[in-house]
Protein backbone atom coordinates (compact mmCIF):
# COMPACT_ATOMS: atom_id res chain seq x y z
CA UNK A 1 0.00 0.00 0.00
CA UNK A 2 1.21 3.37 -0.71
CA UNK A 3 0.99 6.25 2.66
CA UNK A 4 1.74 9.27 3.11
CA UNK A 5 2.91 10.30 6.37
CA UNK A 6 2.76 14.73 7.43
CA UNK A 7 5.29 15.34 9.94
CA UNK A 8 7.96 13.17 11.23
CA UNK A 9 7.90 14.05 14.63
CA UNK A 10 7.95 11.17 17.16
CA UNK A 11 4.44 10.37 16.35
CA UNK A 12 5.15 10.31 12.28
CA UNK A 13 8.65 8.56 12.64
CA UNK A 14 7.15 5.80 14.83
CA UNK A 15 4.10 5.34 12.85
CA UNK A 16 6.65 5.50 9.27
CA UNK A 17 8.94 2.47 11.44
CA UNK A 18 5.98 0.58 12.16
CA UNK A 19 4.26 0.60 8.56
CA UNK A 20 7.52 1.05 6.55
CA UNK A 21 8.59 -2.57 8.53
CA UNK A 22 5.03 -4.29 7.15
CA UNK A 23 6.44 -3.93 3.61
CA UNK A 24 4.34 -0.61 2.64
CA UNK A 25 5.36 1.67 0.39
CA UNK A 26 5.99 4.49 3.02
CA UNK A 27 6.72 8.34 1.76
CA UNK A 28 7.09 10.95 5.04
CA UNK A 29 6.70 14.76 4.72
CA UNK A 30 8.26 17.18 6.91
CA UNK A 31 9.69 21.13 7.23
CA UNK A 32 12.09 19.95 9.10
CA UNK A 33 15.02 18.64 6.02
CA UNK A 34 17.16 16.82 9.98
CA UNK A 35 14.28 15.28 10.47
CA UNK A 36 13.59 13.86 7.19
CA UNK A 37 17.32 12.49 6.87
CA UNK A 38 16.60 10.91 10.02
CA UNK A 39 13.82 8.90 8.91
CA UNK A 40 15.32 7.68 5.55
CA UNK A 41 18.37 6.98 7.27
CA UNK A 42 17.06 4.80 9.54
CA UNK A 43 13.92 3.38 8.14
CA UNK A 44 12.77 2.29 4.56
CA UNK A 45 10.92 5.06 3.98
CA UNK A 46 11.15 8.08 0.90
CA UNK A 47 11.20 11.57 2.35
CA UNK A 48 10.49 14.99 0.76
CA UNK A 49 10.90 17.76 2.44
CA UNK A 50 7.86 20.85 2.24
CA UNK A 51 4.75 22.02 3.93
CA UNK A 52 2.89 19.20 3.45
CA UNK A 53 -0.33 21.21 3.06
CA UNK A 54 1.66 22.46 -0.54
CA UNK A 55 -0.21 20.50 -3.21
CA UNK A 56 3.19 20.60 -5.31
CA UNK A 57 4.80 18.93 -2.10
CA UNK A 58 2.03 16.22 -1.67
CA UNK A 59 2.55 15.41 -5.63
CA UNK A 60 5.95 15.06 -4.99
CA UNK A 61 5.31 12.74 -2.57
CA UNK A 62 2.80 10.33 -4.50
CA UNK A 63 0.05 11.77 -3.37
CA UNK A 64 -2.04 10.75 -7.21
CA UNK A 65 -1.48 7.18 -6.53
CA UNK A 66 -1.76 7.12 -2.57
CA UNK A 67 -4.27 4.87 -0.71
CA UNK A 68 -3.84 7.08 2.58
CA UNK A 69 -2.62 9.75 4.07
CA UNK A 70 -2.04 10.74 7.63
CA UNK A 71 -1.53 13.96 9.01
CA UNK A 72 0.50 14.20 11.99
CA UNK A 73 2.37 17.61 12.22
CA UNK A 74 2.13 19.66 14.86
CA UNK A 75 -0.76 22.05 13.47
CA UNK A 76 -4.29 21.03 13.34
CA UNK A 77 -4.93 23.63 10.70
CA UNK A 78 -2.06 22.69 8.27
CA UNK A 79 -3.14 18.96 9.30
CA UNK A 80 -7.04 19.74 8.42
CA UNK A 81 -5.73 21.83 5.03
CA UNK A 82 -3.42 18.48 3.93
CA UNK A 83 -6.75 16.12 3.94
CA UNK A 84 -8.49 18.80 2.71
CA UNK A 85 -6.22 18.87 -0.17
CA UNK A 86 -5.54 15.32 -0.69
CA UNK A 87 -9.07 14.04 -1.02
CA UNK A 88 -9.57 17.36 -3.64
CA UNK A 89 -6.75 17.90 -5.80
CA UNK A 90 -5.31 13.56 -5.25
CA UNK A 91 -8.85 12.00 -4.76
CA UNK A 92 -6.58 9.61 -1.87
CA UNK A 93 -9.62 6.99 -0.54
CA UNK A 94 -8.61 7.62 3.23
CA UNK A 95 -7.65 10.44 5.66
CA UNK A 96 -5.96 10.51 9.27
CA UNK A 97 -5.94 13.48 10.70
CA UNK A 98 -4.56 14.53 14.27
CA UNK A 99 -6.13 17.50 15.82
CA UNK A 100 -5.45 18.54 19.52
CA UNK A 101 -7.41 21.92 20.34
CA UNK A 102 -10.98 20.74 22.18
CA UNK A 103 -12.95 23.24 20.05
CA UNK A 104 -12.05 20.96 17.02
CA UNK A 105 -13.26 17.68 18.89
CA UNK A 106 -16.81 18.93 20.20
CA UNK A 107 -19.59 16.48 19.40
CA UNK A 108 -21.41 19.15 18.28
CA UNK A 109 -18.92 20.20 15.48
CA UNK A 110 -18.90 16.58 14.06
CA UNK A 111 -20.05 17.74 10.94
CA UNK A 112 -17.12 19.44 10.31
CA UNK A 113 -15.41 16.59 9.26
CA UNK A 114 -18.18 15.22 6.19
CA UNK A 115 -16.73 14.91 2.82
CA UNK A 116 -18.40 17.84 1.31
CA UNK A 117 -16.93 19.66 4.13
CA UNK A 118 -13.59 18.80 5.78
CA UNK A 119 -12.78 15.13 3.92
CA UNK A 120 -10.77 13.50 7.40
CA UNK A 121 -12.48 9.88 7.57
CA UNK A 122 -10.68 9.62 11.00
CA UNK A 123 -9.85 12.16 13.46
CA UNK A 124 -7.01 11.42 16.22
CA UNK A 125 -7.07 13.27 19.64
CA UNK A 126 -3.55 12.72 21.40
CA UNK A 127 -4.94 14.75 24.35
CA UNK A 128 -8.26 12.39 24.58
CA UNK A 129 -5.97 9.07 24.39
CA UNK A 130 -3.48 10.45 26.75
CA UNK A 131 -5.81 11.17 29.63
CA UNK A 132 -7.94 7.80 28.54
CA UNK A 133 -4.21 6.39 29.00
CA UNK A 134 -3.85 8.03 32.52
CA UNK A 135 -7.46 6.67 33.66
CA UNK A 136 -6.78 3.81 32.82
CA UNK A 137 -3.26 3.67 35.53
CA UNK A 138 -5.33 4.77 38.07
CA UNK A 139 -8.08 1.85 37.42
CA UNK A 140 -4.93 -0.53 38.09
CA UNK A 141 -2.70 1.91 40.53
CA UNK A 142 -0.36 -0.83 41.89
CA UNK A 143 0.61 -1.77 37.42
CA UNK A 144 3.38 -0.08 35.30
CA UNK A 145 1.31 -0.09 32.64
CA UNK A 146 -2.85 -1.46 31.82
CA UNK A 147 -5.24 -1.53 28.91
CA UNK A 148 -8.74 -3.11 28.27
CA UNK A 149 -9.44 -5.50 25.20
CA UNK A 150 -12.79 -6.89 24.41
CA UNK A 151 -14.82 -3.71 25.31
CA UNK A 152 -13.36 -4.00 28.63
CA UNK A 153 -14.28 -7.52 29.70
CA UNK A 154 -10.13 -8.60 29.37
CA UNK A 155 -7.43 -6.53 30.87
CA UNK A 156 -3.53 -6.29 30.46
CA UNK A 157 -1.62 -5.58 33.32
CA UNK A 158 2.25 -4.51 33.22
CA UNK A 159 3.49 -5.70 36.65
CA UNK A 160 6.80 -5.46 38.39
CA UNK A 161 7.49 -8.43 40.18
CA UNK A 162 8.41 -7.31 44.00
CA UNK A 163 10.88 -9.56 46.37
CA UNK A 164 8.18 -10.64 48.36
CA UNK A 165 5.97 -11.58 45.25
CA UNK A 166 3.91 -15.07 45.83
CA UNK A 167 4.72 -16.02 42.25
CA UNK A 168 8.63 -16.10 42.14
CA UNK A 169 10.08 -18.94 40.69
CA UNK A 170 7.30 -20.56 39.96
CA UNK A 171 7.21 -21.79 36.78
CA UNK A 172 3.92 -20.73 34.69
CA UNK A 173 2.39 -24.23 33.91
CA UNK A 174 2.38 -24.58 37.68
CA UNK A 175 1.04 -21.54 38.15
CA UNK A 176 -1.46 -22.20 35.44
CA UNK A 177 -2.00 -25.75 37.86
CA UNK A 178 -2.18 -23.70 41.26
CA UNK A 179 -5.13 -21.36 40.53
CA UNK A 180 -7.29 -23.51 37.72
CA UNK A 181 -10.24 -21.15 37.53
CA UNK A 182 -8.34 -17.89 37.51
CA UNK A 183 -8.10 -16.67 33.60
CA UNK A 184 -4.62 -15.11 34.22
CA UNK A 185 -2.03 -15.64 31.66
CA UNK A 186 1.55 -14.18 31.66
CA UNK A 187 1.88 -12.88 27.59
CA UNK A 188 5.25 -11.20 27.91
CA UNK A 189 8.28 -10.71 30.43
CA UNK A 190 10.99 -7.99 30.14
CA UNK A 191 13.99 -9.13 31.97
CA UNK A 192 17.61 -7.33 31.49
CA UNK A 193 16.17 -5.22 29.03
CA UNK A 194 15.02 -7.74 26.98
CA UNK A 195 11.07 -8.47 26.42
CA UNK A 196 9.92 -12.15 25.15
CA UNK A 197 7.55 -14.32 25.13
CA UNK A 198 7.83 -17.05 27.93
CA UNK A 199 7.35 -20.86 27.71
CA UNK A 200 5.31 -22.60 30.02
CA UNK A 201 8.34 -23.92 31.89
CA UNK A 202 10.11 -20.54 32.13
CA UNK A 203 10.09 -19.26 35.75
CA UNK A 204 9.39 -15.34 37.37
CA UNK A 205 12.22 -13.90 38.91
CA UNK A 206 12.30 -10.99 40.87
CA UNK A 207 12.26 -7.72 39.27
CA UNK A 208 11.14 -9.26 36.31
CA UNK A 209 8.49 -6.89 34.53
CA UNK A 210 5.33 -9.26 33.52
CA UNK A 211 2.18 -8.66 31.01
CA UNK A 212 -0.59 -10.32 32.68
CA UNK A 213 -4.34 -10.73 30.75
CA UNK A 214 -7.17 -10.98 32.48
CA UNK A 215 -10.88 -11.18 33.05
CA UNK A 216 -11.81 -7.63 34.14
CA UNK A 217 -13.74 -9.62 37.47
CA UNK A 218 -10.54 -11.34 37.99
CA UNK A 219 -8.38 -8.36 38.44
CA UNK A 220 -8.34 -7.81 41.89
CA UNK A 221 -7.41 -11.52 42.67
CA UNK A 222 -4.79 -11.64 40.02
CA UNK A 223 -2.89 -8.29 41.62
CA UNK A 224 -3.21 -10.29 44.73
CA UNK A 225 -1.69 -13.34 43.25
CA UNK A 226 1.04 -11.56 41.70
CA UNK A 227 1.81 -9.14 44.98
CA UNK A 228 0.08 -6.56 44.38
CA UNK A 229 -3.36 -5.82 45.99
CA UNK A 230 -5.79 -3.75 45.02
CA UNK A 231 -5.99 -0.02 46.27
CA UNK A 232 -8.88 2.30 46.00
CA UNK A 233 -8.32 5.53 44.69
CA UNK A 234 -9.85 8.13 47.00
CA UNK A 235 -7.89 11.00 46.79
CA UNK A 236 -5.74 12.48 43.63
CA UNK A 237 -3.26 15.07 42.89
CA UNK A 238 -2.79 16.07 39.32
CA UNK A 239 0.05 18.62 38.42
CA UNK A 240 -0.69 19.98 35.41
CA UNK A 241 -3.68 21.75 33.69
CA UNK A 242 -3.23 21.26 30.04
CA UNK A 243 -5.67 19.70 27.92
CA UNK A 244 -4.88 16.34 29.36
CA UNK A 245 -4.81 17.16 33.25
CA UNK A 246 -7.98 19.43 32.69
CA UNK A 247 -9.46 16.27 30.90
CA UNK A 248 -8.20 13.68 33.64
CA UNK A 249 -9.92 16.10 36.43
CA UNK A 250 -13.40 15.87 34.63
CA UNK A 251 -13.16 12.21 34.29
CA UNK A 252 -12.39 11.76 37.68
CA UNK A 253 -15.35 13.97 38.77
CA UNK A 254 -17.81 11.84 36.37
CA UNK A 255 -16.82 9.03 38.79
CA UNK A 256 -19.62 7.32 40.60
CA UNK A 257 -17.49 7.00 43.09
CA UNK A 258 -16.13 9.75 45.25
CA UNK A 259 -12.70 11.19 44.33
CA UNK A 260 -11.29 14.34 46.19
CA UNK A 261 -9.03 15.82 43.50
CA UNK A 262 -6.75 18.39 43.41
CA UNK A 263 -5.11 20.39 40.29
CA UNK A 264 -1.59 22.31 40.39
CA UNK A 265 -1.43 25.23 37.78
CA UNK A 266 1.52 27.07 37.53
CA UNK A 267 -0.17 29.37 34.67
CA UNK A 268 -2.99 31.60 36.87
CA UNK A 269 -4.71 32.04 33.27
CA UNK A 270 -5.03 28.16 32.83
CA UNK A 271 -5.63 28.09 36.22
CA UNK A 272 -8.55 29.95 36.49
CA UNK A 273 -9.80 28.27 33.25
CA UNK A 274 -9.38 25.17 34.84
CA UNK A 275 -11.61 26.22 37.69
CA UNK A 276 -14.11 27.59 35.68
CA UNK A 277 -14.23 24.12 33.75
CA UNK A 278 -14.35 22.23 36.94
CA UNK A 279 -17.48 21.97 39.70
CA UNK A 280 -15.55 19.64 42.87
CA UNK A 281 -11.72 19.58 42.05
CA UNK A 282 -9.74 21.94 43.80
CA UNK A 283 -7.55 24.14 41.82
CA UNK A 284 -4.14 25.72 43.35
CA UNK A 285 -2.08 28.45 40.71
CA UNK A 286 1.59 27.30 41.65
CA UNK A 287 4.62 25.45 40.99
CA UNK A 288 4.18 21.50 41.12
CA UNK A 289 7.74 21.41 42.32
CA UNK A 290 7.63 23.27 45.55
CA UNK A 291 7.58 21.13 48.28
CA UNK A 292 5.13 24.25 50.67
CA UNK A 293 2.74 23.81 47.41
CA UNK A 294 2.52 19.84 47.07
CA UNK A 295 2.26 20.18 51.29
CA UNK A 296 -0.82 22.36 50.77
CA UNK A 297 -2.12 20.07 48.23
CA UNK A 298 -1.62 16.75 50.55
CA UNK A 299 0.52 15.21 48.56
CA UNK A 300 1.82 13.44 51.27
CA UNK A 301 -1.89 11.79 51.89
CA UNK A 302 -2.74 11.39 48.32
CA UNK A 303 -3.45 8.27 47.09
CA UNK A 304 -2.05 9.21 43.74
CA UNK A 305 -0.14 12.05 41.82
CA UNK A 306 -0.07 12.38 38.35
CA UNK A 307 2.24 14.60 36.28
CA UNK A 308 1.04 15.16 32.94
CA UNK A 309 2.35 18.49 32.45
CA UNK A 310 3.90 19.18 28.80
CA UNK A 311 7.49 19.23 30.16
CA UNK A 312 9.17 15.59 30.62
CA UNK A 313 11.59 16.82 32.97
CA UNK A 314 9.13 18.80 34.85
CA UNK A 315 6.68 15.43 35.59
CA UNK A 316 9.78 13.10 36.39
CA UNK A 317 10.97 15.71 39.09
CA UNK A 318 7.48 16.19 40.04
CA UNK A 319 6.54 12.66 40.44
CA UNK A 320 9.85 12.44 42.14
CA UNK A 321 9.30 14.69 45.18
CA UNK A 322 5.48 13.36 45.18
CA UNK A 323 7.05 10.25 46.07
CA UNK A 324 10.08 11.22 48.29
CA UNK A 325 6.92 13.65 50.46
CA UNK A 326 4.76 10.62 50.81
CA UNK A 327 2.38 10.08 47.84
CA UNK A 328 1.23 6.22 47.62
CA UNK A 329 1.78 6.36 43.82
CA UNK A 330 3.10 8.43 41.03
CA UNK A 331 2.75 8.06 37.86
CA UNK A 332 4.39 10.33 34.81
CA UNK A 333 3.99 11.62 31.59
CA UNK A 334 6.91 11.17 29.77
CA UNK A 335 7.21 11.45 25.45
CA UNK A 336 10.90 11.08 25.46
CA UNK A 337 10.83 6.72 25.04
CA UNK A 338 15.04 7.12 26.21
CA UNK A 339 13.87 8.70 29.14
CA UNK A 340 11.63 5.31 30.13
CA UNK A 341 14.20 3.15 32.03
CA UNK A 342 14.60 5.84 34.58
CA UNK A 343 11.27 5.27 36.21
CA UNK A 344 12.06 2.22 38.10
CA UNK A 345 15.36 3.84 39.64
CA UNK A 346 14.07 7.18 40.38
CA UNK A 347 10.60 4.83 42.36
CA UNK A 348 8.06 6.27 39.53
CA UNK A 349 5.76 3.78 39.56
CA UNK A 350 4.21 4.14 36.52
CA UNK A 351 4.57 6.24 32.82
CA UNK A 352 2.11 7.30 30.52
CA UNK A 353 3.48 7.65 26.92
CA UNK A 354 1.52 9.64 24.48
CA UNK A 355 3.57 8.45 21.23
CA UNK A 356 2.33 5.14 22.10
CA UNK A 357 -1.02 5.93 23.29
CA UNK A 358 -1.48 7.93 19.71
CA UNK A 359 0.57 5.49 17.22
CA UNK A 360 -1.46 2.69 19.04
CA UNK A 361 -5.06 4.12 18.08
CA UNK A 362 -3.24 5.24 14.42
CA UNK A 363 -2.92 1.60 13.87
CA UNK A 364 -6.10 0.53 14.95
CA UNK A 365 -7.88 3.02 12.45
CA UNK A 366 -5.37 2.01 9.26
CA UNK A 367 -6.02 -2.20 10.40
CA UNK A 368 -9.60 -1.54 9.41
CA UNK A 369 -12.27 -3.82 10.05
CA UNK A 370 -11.14 -7.46 10.74
CA UNK A 371 -8.30 -6.00 13.57
CA UNK A 372 -10.60 -4.18 16.66
CA UNK A 373 -7.90 -3.32 18.60
CA UNK A 374 -4.15 -2.73 18.73
CA UNK A 375 -1.74 -1.61 21.82
CA UNK A 376 1.75 -0.68 21.11
CA UNK A 377 4.11 -1.80 24.38
CA UNK A 378 7.02 -0.37 25.41
CA UNK A 379 9.56 1.24 22.36
CA UNK A 380 7.37 -0.54 19.76
CA UNK A 381 8.90 -4.03 21.47
CA UNK A 382 5.24 -5.60 21.36
CA UNK A 383 1.96 -5.43 20.21
CA UNK A 384 -1.56 -6.51 21.35
CA UNK A 385 -3.59 -7.41 18.62
CA UNK A 386 -8.08 -8.20 19.06
CA UNK A 387 -8.99 -9.47 15.65
CA UNK A 388 -12.25 -11.42 14.37
CA UNK A 389 -11.57 -14.79 13.24
CA UNK A 390 -12.92 -14.73 9.77
CA UNK A 391 -14.14 -18.05 8.01
CA UNK A 392 -10.66 -18.01 5.30
CA UNK A 393 -8.49 -17.62 8.00
CA UNK A 394 -5.75 -20.08 8.77
CA UNK A 395 -6.82 -20.64 12.32
CA UNK A 396 -10.66 -21.13 11.74
CA UNK A 397 -12.09 -24.53 12.89
CA UNK A 398 -8.13 -25.53 14.48
CA UNK A 399 -7.16 -26.13 17.85
CA UNK A 400 -5.30 -23.77 19.59
CA UNK A 401 -2.71 -26.43 20.24
CA UNK A 402 -2.46 -26.67 16.34
CA UNK A 403 -1.69 -23.45 14.77
CA UNK A 404 1.95 -23.17 14.71
CA UNK A 405 2.38 -19.55 16.18
CA UNK A 406 5.40 -17.66 15.50
CA UNK A 407 7.68 -18.23 18.69
CA UNK A 408 7.45 -14.13 20.36
CA UNK A 409 3.18 -14.91 19.82
CA UNK A 410 1.15 -15.58 22.93
CA UNK A 411 -3.49 -16.05 22.78
CA UNK A 412 -4.14 -14.15 25.39
CA UNK A 413 -7.99 -14.59 25.31
CA UNK A 414 -10.71 -15.81 22.86
CA UNK A 415 -14.02 -14.54 22.83
CA UNK A 416 -16.86 -16.87 22.12
CA UNK A 417 -20.72 -15.43 22.09
CA UNK A 418 -19.75 -12.84 24.25
CA UNK A 419 -17.81 -14.81 26.62
CA UNK A 420 -14.12 -14.92 27.76
CA UNK A 421 -12.59 -18.02 27.38
CA UNK A 422 -9.00 -19.11 29.00
CA UNK A 423 -7.07 -19.90 25.68
CA UNK A 424 -6.33 -23.81 26.20
CA UNK A 425 -4.90 -26.23 24.25
CA UNK A 426 -8.24 -28.15 23.30
CA UNK A 427 -10.32 -24.76 22.55
CA UNK A 428 -10.88 -24.83 18.96
CA UNK A 429 -10.76 -21.74 17.48
CA UNK A 430 -14.11 -20.94 15.14
CA UNK A 431 -14.96 -17.95 12.49
CA UNK A 432 -16.40 -14.73 14.40
CA UNK A 433 -14.44 -15.62 17.44
CA UNK A 434 -12.57 -12.54 18.67
CA UNK A 435 -8.78 -13.45 19.58
CA UNK A 436 -6.16 -11.37 21.47
CA UNK A 437 -2.59 -12.06 20.63
CA UNK A 438 0.53 -10.46 22.38
CA UNK A 439 2.89 -10.56 19.67
CA UNK A 440 6.79 -9.28 19.36
CA UNK A 441 7.03 -6.47 16.57
CA UNK A 442 8.89 -8.87 14.47
CA UNK A 443 6.32 -11.62 14.74
CA UNK A 444 3.40 -9.43 14.09
CA UNK A 445 3.25 -9.84 10.20
CA UNK A 446 3.52 -13.43 10.43
CA UNK A 447 0.19 -12.69 13.20
CA UNK A 448 -1.60 -11.23 10.39
CA UNK A 449 -0.89 -13.56 8.10
CA UNK A 450 -2.58 -16.28 10.45
CA UNK A 451 -5.63 -13.75 10.51
CA UNK A 452 -5.42 -12.84 6.95
CA UNK A 453 -5.19 -9.25 8.19
CA UNK A 454 -4.35 -6.22 5.80
CA UNK A 455 -4.93 -2.75 5.53
CA UNK A 456 -8.55 -2.37 4.37
CA UNK A 457 -9.31 1.31 3.25
CA UNK A 458 -12.90 0.31 1.93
Amino acid sequence: MKIIICGAGQVGWHIARHLSGERNDVTIIDTNAELIRRATDALDVQGVTGFASHPDVLDRAGARDADLIIAATHSDEVNMVTCQVAHSVFQVPRKIARLRAPAYLDAIWSDLYRTDHLPIDVVISPEREVARAAIQRLSAPSTFDAETFLEGRLHLLGILLDPDSPVLNTPLRQLNEMFTSLSAIVAGVRRGGRLFAPEPGDQLFEGDQVYVFTRTEDVPRTLEIFGKPAAKQESVVIIGAGHVGLAVAQALEARAERVRVKLIERSRARAEDAADALNRTIVLNGDGLSAELLEEAAVPRADAVLAITDDDKTNILAAVRAKQAGAKLAISLVNDPTLMSLMEPLDIDAFINPRASTVSTILRHIRHGRVRDIYSIGDAEAEVIEAQVLSTSPIAGRLLRDIEFPEGALVGAVQKAGRVVKPIGDLRIEEGDLVVIFALTSDVPEVERLLQVSIDFF
